[in-house]
């Protein structure tokens, strides 16, 4: 299943409040960019943004699991968004910088 456009276009429009992000088509979902910058993936119905060392434990502490896209490949430094956070447009906008570094 692929990302739908609908979905890609509510994450943008959560995502707002922050200027110059855009949504590019990659590896059957959508990677989000503020700027040049790679922050985000949007994959089948699931919002993941980047981790750094300051922000990992607060995803893991709520539990968030790592992007996979297929079995057996794991990309450890994007972790899901949680649920409250990506219904939350402020908030989002919060981890999303802080996923911008």
């Amino acid at each position: 299943m692929k990302t739908s456009d609908g979905f890609k276009e509510f994450v943008i429009d959560q995502l707002r409040g922050l200027e110059a992000v855009r949504a590019r088509k990659m590896f059957g979902g959508h990677g989000l960019y503020h700027g040049e910058t790679f922050f985000g993936i949007l994959f089948r119905g699931q919002l993941f943004f980047k981790v750094h060392p300051a922000t990992r434990d607060e995803y893991e502490r709520r539990g968030m699991k790592p992007f996979c896209p297929k079995p057996g490949q794991t990309m450890k430094n994007y972790l899901e968004v949680p649920a409250d956070v990506f219904e939350d447009p402020h908030e989002l906008v919060v981890w999303a910088r802080a996923a911008i570094g």
